[in-house]
């Protein structure tokens, strides 16, 4: 099947509108009058509206019932037309005050006195906009259900996990561009340069590569590509992180330039072990603290670090920079379990190799999304 082109719905209008019945049961169970989303993601995802020009002050304001409203830039207008199902918009120039034009749209739409859930935690609502809101909705009570929609979205539909396929398609294309690329004397930014022609042609809409270091900085994690040239021996860390309809999907894959030691295959093959025991228990209504133990226990009673902060799995979806996540990790003391639908990228990292996968999890298990071969490459 065709994927839909970045500038029309990439769903269709039904799941649009069960994703919309979904929320505004929720909004009515907690007796507010509606919804103020302010995360790019919840107004994506719920409306279809997508603008490269997110970073500007939008909402779509989600009435206990009925269609929502749209506030953006006017300058988004083409794109609102193009993406979004629903017609309701107030559009602001820049002439305006952003907030006293949403202001008088969300009294329109909810009246002159309601009580509502925002999104506080929406990095695009500052503290000045949402006090300059409050200043000007005097009548409002604002109660803070950043997780309503988020939460949500934790679920994927059998058309998102299609699009995240089709990103890990692109993570693929984009792994085997770094190994074909590497080698003495080839420099980072050439090397990300193949990563991310490579990605693009494969479906990605943005570049990447994601993170890609070597030498020493390949130790340490979320490196950036710099012009160091590759030496004999190198180490490369190296995780694609490509998105079709910024829809994601990752993994990490080590490489050794020109040579490499047995110590070297022993770690690796000790991680890929760690890593297939970990995986083994992941199925719908297993608490992730056990598969995250599994990973924890294998790396600290073998060795490979002293200590084992990091996460083990943490989810991908709908990503709009500058997330890089979802908000469902799995570390000590999580308590949540995983459920049919769910999608998460799920690593390991020791002594500088790093391996990992984007998963979805299905009825009695989970999907590799990404497939490529589990190895220690030698370029």
């Amino acid at each position: 099947m065709t994927a839909p082109l970045i500038y029309e719905p990439w769903f269709e209008r039904s799941e649009y509108e069960a994703r919309l019945a979904r929320v505004q049961v929720q909004i009515r169970d907690k007796g507010l009058d509606g919804l103020l989303a302010f995360q790019p993601e919840t107004v994506t995802w719920l409306t279809g509206f997508f603008t490269r020009g997110y970073g500007s002050f939008q909402l779509a304001v989600i009435p206990a019932e009925g269609a929502p409203v749209l506030i953006c830039r006017d300058v988004e207008e083409y794109y609102l037309d193009a993406t979004c199902i629903f017609p309701g918009r107030a559009m602001w120039s820049d002439s305006d005050d952003p907030v006293i034009v949403a202001a008088q749209a969300i009294a329109r739409v909810l009246g002159a006195t309601a009580q509502v859930g925002i999104e506080a935690e929406a990095w695009p609502l500052s503290v000045a906009r949402y006090e300059a809101l409050r200043a000007a909705l005097p009548g409002y009570g604002f109660r803070d259900e950043s997780a309503l929609a988020a939460t949500m979205r934790l679920i994927k539909s059998p058309a998102e996990i299609a699009l995240q396929r089709h990103a890990a398609k692109a993570a693929e294309a984009g792994m085997q561009a770094a190994i074909d690329s590497a080698g003495i004397g080839v420099s980072e930014r050439e090397m990300a340069a193949e990563i991310c022609a490579a990605m693009i042609r494969a479906g990605s809409d943005l570049p990447g590569p994601g993170v890609m270091s070597s030498g020493e900085r390949a130790f340490h994690l979320h490196g950036g590509y710099s012009d160091r040239m590759l030496a004999r021996g190198d180490l490369v860390q190296i995780e694609t992180t490509p998105n079709h309809r910024h829809y994601h999907a990752r993994f990490m894959r080590p490489i050794r330039v020109a040579e490499a030691s047995e110590a070297d295959q022993r770690i690796v093959e000790r991680l890929i072990a760690i890593q297939d025991a970990a995986l083994a228990e992941v199925r719908p209504g297993v608490p992730a603290s056990v598969p995250d133990a599994i990973y924890r226990d294998g790396i600290l009673s073998e060795g490979l670090r002293g200590s084992y902060t990091n996460k083990t799995f943490y989810s991908v979806g709908l990503l709009l920079q500058p997330a890089g996540g979802e908000k469902l990790e799995a570390a000590p003391g999580c308590d949540w379990s995983f459920a049919e639908g769910m999608t998460f990228h799920t690593y390991v990292l020791a002594q500088g190799f790093g391996m990992s996968e984007t998963i979805a999890i299905t009825t009695d298990g989970y999907e590799r999304l990404t497939t490529f071969s589990r190895q220690l490459f030698i370029t």
